[in-house]
């Protein structure tokens, strides 16, 4: 069974950096596009960055220039270093993936558990 794994979130300070990382486990599958989410109290979850498998990104207005997205692939990770993070940031951050679980089966988007990001003085 596929999972996604999120590590790196926390408590930062205005103008801060965190990086987040996001690990897919199992065996036999095949990734696509991988991305961030993000999804703050009382608000819709929004796409954060994306990134294809021949690194090509694509970002929220909100974070250009401040967030970048970057993957291994030969490591089945996705990473998002955050950096000049403003207090509007703070959200649950979540990994996603378009994985084929087995191979030839169709593309699924998988989800991981969520990491807090908090950016507070």
């Amino acid at each position: 069974q596929v999972q996604l794994v999120e590590s790196g979130g926390g408590l930062v300070q205005p103008g801060g950096s965190l990086r987040l990382s996001c690990a897919a486990s199992g065996s036999g599958f095949s990734i696509n596009t991988m991305g961030w989410y993000r999804q703050a109290p009382g608000k819709e979850r929004e796409l954060v960055a994306s990134i294809t498998p021949r690194s090509s990104t694509n970002y929220a207005d909100s974070v250009k220039g401040r967030f970048t997205i970057s993957r291994d692939n030969a490591k089945n990770t996705v990473y998002l270093q955050m950096n000049s993070l403003k207090p509007e940031d703070t959200a649950v951050y979540y990994c996603a993936a378009a994985i084929s679980p087995v191979f030839g089966s169709r593309y699924g988007t998988y989800w991981g558990q969520g990491t807090q990001v908090t950016v507070s003085s």
